[in-house]
């Protein structure tokens, strides 16, 4: 365990139970605000005139590296991946990577669906194994103040919890991303909804079989918000001999542990 901790005691359960917890002020305002400029110059538009806001969407992963690299490898957050994820068992990133840029518009976004993100791609096609086959954590660092009425994501609280079940029968081999996202959707149908709100600096750190999806933007003023995965430097390991379990793996490992002859159970 680091000598430092980033995540409380409390907020290390949440994870576990409900699938995410926010790091707030895990990066600076004037981070944040470099990162909004630099994106601004990147699409051509003007943060002034709400008529150069021609789309409901832009996706992007900004040329300009410094502030998403700065903001994605503070000391802070990387306590956080160590707590849980585990020391050693993922990779620091580069940057934010890809950017979703949302913007108050009549025409829908056409992206809200129910889904998880997906893991690896094997002959073009996106796959998601029981394991979390390279991705560690799906990450949502907030470069913009996000309020209920600015497309903040929307997360299925507990919904990690039912993934699993649906995996482990796939095996090593997993599932089609696309396939699995249907079955997750319909499985956690029920579950409470949180949004992904907070303040520039902000960063969701998730589960990576929680269900998410996106929504209109209702608000006035423009979310900027990167979606990376944190890579992992191993598959999940569900049978630890030592058993220093992550919260990663303890999440799994309680959603199998009334499934007969369960991975890990």
């Amino acid at each position: 365990m680091p000598d430092r901790l980033s995540l409380t005691a409390t907020q290390v359960w949440q994870f576990i139970t409900d699938g995410f917890v926010r790091v707030e002020g895990a990066f600076s305002p004037e981070v944040a605000a470099e990162g909004r400029t630099a994106i601004w110059t990147q699409m051509g538009k003007d943060p002034g005139n709400p008529a150069t806001w021609t789309e409901p969407v832009v996706r992007l992963v900004p040329s300009e590296r410094g502030p998403f690299r700065a903001a994605i490898n503070t000391s802070r957050l990387h306590v956080a991946f160590d707590q849980l994820v585990g020391q050693g068992r993922w990779y620091a990133r580069p940057d934010c990577g890809l950017f979703v840029v949302r913007f108050p518009a009549a025409a829908p976004p056409g992206d809200t669906g129910w889904h998880i993100d997906a893991s690896y791609l094997t002959n073009g096609t996106y796959w998601v194994n029981l394991w979390s086959r390279e991705r560690a954590l799906l990450m949502l660092p907030l470069f913009s103040d996000i309020g209920q009425d600015d497309a903040p994501t929307r997360l299925r609280v507990g919904s990690h919890l039912d993934v699993p079940q649906i995996l482990a029968p796939a095996g090593e081999g997993g599932m089609e991303w696309p396939e699995l996202s249907e079955r997750a959707s319909a499985a956690s149908a029920g579950r409470p909804v949180a949004l992904a709100t907070g303040k520039a600096g902000d960063v969701y750190l998730c589960h990576p079989f929680v269900v998410h999806a996106a929504q209109p933007h209702r608000g006035s003023s423009p979310r900027f918000m990167a979606q990376p995965p944190l890579m992992s430097k191993g598959p999940l390991q569900l049978d630890r001999a030592a058993g220093d379990y992550s919260p990663v793996e303890i999440a799994v490992r309680r959603a199998l542990s009334h499934t007969k002859n369960s991975p890990g159970s």
